[in-house]
């Protein structure tokens, strides 16, 4: 079972990013990368609420496309039993629509087609893909466009 708890800032954002869009695409990239047993959430935010948590999270002044949280495997050393029927917990993807739509103009590709890459990108991070060296960055990206691809070629988006 898959669970995803997808929000909005506001009910404007809805349209930008349609809610059974946004599901069908992270449904088939959790599929796609193994995970049937999963929740995680996916938030809509405008660029000021983006410039605030990467201020807080990551120590940047600035806005971002998007932000992944991973659910933290650390805790301090304590082990909490573990029940085999609940889902893996995978985190966040908090998306900045009002960046995704300055991508779409930069790059020159629909705003359907940027929001699949973003929800691709967030669920790279969320089962462990990163892009911290360059080396990782050309593994994820290469990852994140056949990915993107498969999505694309569903016509998922």
């Amino acid at each position: 079972m898959i669970g995803i708890d997808i929000s909005y800032e506001s009910d404007e954002m809805m349209a930008r990013a349609p809610q059974d869009t946004v599901e069908a695409v992270l449904m088939k990239v959790l599929e796609l990368v193994g995970k049937d047993s999963c929740e995680l959430s996916c938030s809509f935010v405008s660029e000021s609420a983006m410039r605030d948590l990467n201020a807080s999270y990551r120590d940047k002044d600035e806005s971002t496309d998007i932000l992944s949280f991973v659910q933290s495997d650390d805790n301090d050393g304590f082990e909490f039993p573990t029940d085999t029927d609940s889902p893996e917990l995978l985190g966040d993807i908090i998306i900045s629509l009002d960046d995704m739509e300055k991508n779409c103009e930069f790059f020159s590709v629909a705003p359907s087609q940027e929001l699949s890459r973003l929800l691709v990108h967030g669920v790279l991070h969320l089962v462990g893909w990163d892009h911290a060296t360059n080396d990782m960055d050309e593994h994820m990206l290469i990852k994140q466009e056949e990915l993107l691809k498969i999505v694309e070629k569903e016509s998922i988006a």
